[in-house]
């Protein structure tokens, strides 16, 4: 503010000077005037020559105040810009390895996969031999029983159970009463499931790999019904074991017919999932009905002791009434014992008295 009214100041003086030279110009010859002008004019180049010199200096120094304090936010804002750009690097730095130790792990995934997949590929191959499909579905079947009741617990499961009918069943389930012994037996219809779900097959393949897989579920299903399911030793239900839970999906899903078939020949379809379900559940309830036998012991125990509790009182008051009874003579006894010892002390007393007289009398 202070530099515009200088500067106005400024003009203003230059344009008295025009005017006053305008009018010298004019032929105005008046001494006086030319000296005054010529005074005011050297006074004026000599305030101006101040006025410079002065408007100068404070001009650079504010100049230098200005250049310290743009220097001084200069250099805050380089500190933090710095500041900034370094978090900024060690999030990035942070981000980066965590970047590169995702990716060290799924190339460890991948690697992994392929493996797996491998692994499957060999799998499939060996799973296409009936016997090794067996032995399959028989270790699954074992992994399973094994993981709900537990390691060699034969008074619950059994393996490889021969009935009286000379058939062997995969394992049996000792389970109680009201539902018994229950056969399990496992089965696994590969072929002709991976025929009909083949796309690369045609149609007609396939409809007719279809109709191979269900009547090779038939089989089973009846087999099952027939072999493992005696009146009068086993549950009137037995379990079907499907290994493969694609199998077991594809019965559920696409085929209720398989489904009332195995209703009717009273056998339960399962697979690793529901066999587990359902074998957890069956353990469950094992363990309720041995809690509830042994509850009804411990009751009929209380009820012994209930018994000899009552027997116990019985002779206690009886001992107490004795107890009481001999107290009462002890008492009496002792009141007795009393009156004895006092007519002791009174007799002794008369026997003295009478030699004290009779040497009296002697004198």
């Amino acid at each position: 503010m202070e530099y515009v009214i200088i500067v106005l100041l400024i003009i203003l003086i230059g344009m008295v000077l025009l005017i006053l030279k305008r009018m010298q110009n004019n032929k105005q010859s008046d001494v006086n005037i030319t000296e005054k002008l010529a005074f005011f004019e050297t006074n004026l180049i000599k305030e101006l020559g101040t006025f410079k010199y002065e408007f100068s200096n404070n001009l650079k120094q504010d100049f230098e105040n200005l250049s310290d304090r743009v220097e001084q936010r200069l250099l805050m804002m380089n500190e933090k810009i710095n500041m900034r750009l370094n978090e900024s690097f060690e999030k990035s730095a942070q981000t980066f390895s965590s970047v590169l130790e995702r990716l060290s792990r799924i190339d460890e995934a991948q690697k992994k996969i392929d493996s797996l997949s491998s692994e499957i590929v060999s799998l499939q191959s060996v799973l296409t031999d009936k016997k090794t499909r067996g032995i399959f579905g028989e270790v699954n079947l074992n992994y399973i029983l094994t993981s709900v009741f537990g390691e060699n617990n034969s008074r619950i499961y059994e393996l490889q159970y021969k009935l009286a009918n000379n058939y062997i069943a995969d394992a049996i389930i000792h389970a109680p009463s009201p539902l018994g012994n229950v056969c399990i037996d496992s089965k696994f219809p590969l072929e002709n499931y991976e025929r009909m779900t083949n796309r690369s097959l045609s149609k007609e393949e396939r409809e007719l790999a279809l109709k191979m897989f269900k009547i090779d579920v038939k089989k089973h299903i009846d087999a099952i019904s027939n072999k493992y399911i005696l009146h009068g030793f086993t549950s009137n239900q037995a379990i079907m074991f499907l290994p493969a839970e694609a199998i077991f999906a594809e019965i559920n899903a696409y085929h209720p017919d398989l489904l009332k078939e195995a209703y009717r020949k009273h056998v339960w379809i399962t697979s690793p999932t529901t066999l587990m379900s359902t074998l957890t559940t069956i353990h469950m309830i094992i363990k309720n009905l041995e809690r509830n036998k042994y509850a009804k012991i411990m009751q009929e125990e209380l009820n012994k002791l209930a018994l000899d509790f009552e027997r116990y009182k019985e002779r206690w008051d009886k001992l107490s009434r004795s107890i009481e009874t001999v107290s009462k003579d002890v008492k009496d006894i002792h009141v007795t014992t009393e009156k004895i010892t006092k007519r002791f002390d009174s007799i002794n007393k008369v026997e003295f008295l009478d030699n004290d007289s009779s040497e009296k009398i002697g004198n």
